[in-house]
């Protein structure tokens, strides 16, 4: 399902948007072929009244019931991203501060600080990408 997912800062989850309408809360999502969306009037708004709203988020495939398990999640082949504002009018990536505009996959986690974490994957070899489907 292709939805847009952004990081809810009242209740600290990821909001699931669907055609416009919230249909989940999730802790983590796994998103195919995400593209990392900044509204530009969104954030000049945000600029201005130093008030954040929602205009930056992951658009991409959902994959609701398949899951990564968490040591995946810590090697290198994965980029840390990251969104700020008041720094950036793009999604970047942590350890470069380059622009990064999609991948192949991203990975939505919130992390022990309850913040969004959001690992990114360009290139996959699926010959050692080990997915699980979550049967309950």
């Amino acid at each position: 399902m292709n939805v847009e997912i952004y990081f809810n800062l009242h209740k600290k989850v990821f909001s699931v948007r669907h055609k416009g309408r919230v249909i989940e809360h999730v802790e983590s999502a796994i998103v195919r072929r995400p593209k990392f969306v900044v509204q530009a009037a969104g954030r000049a708004k945000v600029l201005r009244e130093k008030k954040k709203n929602v205009h930056a988020f992951v658009r991409g495939e959902w994959l609701e019931r398949w899951f990564v398990p968490e040591t995946d999640l810590n090697s290198n082949e994965y980029n840390t991203i990251k969104y700020n504002p008041y720094k950036a009018d793009t999604f970047i990536i942590n350890s470069t501060n380059e622009p990064i505009y999609n991948a192949n996959w991203a990975f939505l986690t919130i992390d022990n600080h309850n913040k969004p974490s959001i690992k990114g994957l360009k290139y996959v070899d699926y010959s050692t990408f080990d997915i699980s489907f979550d049967e309950t």
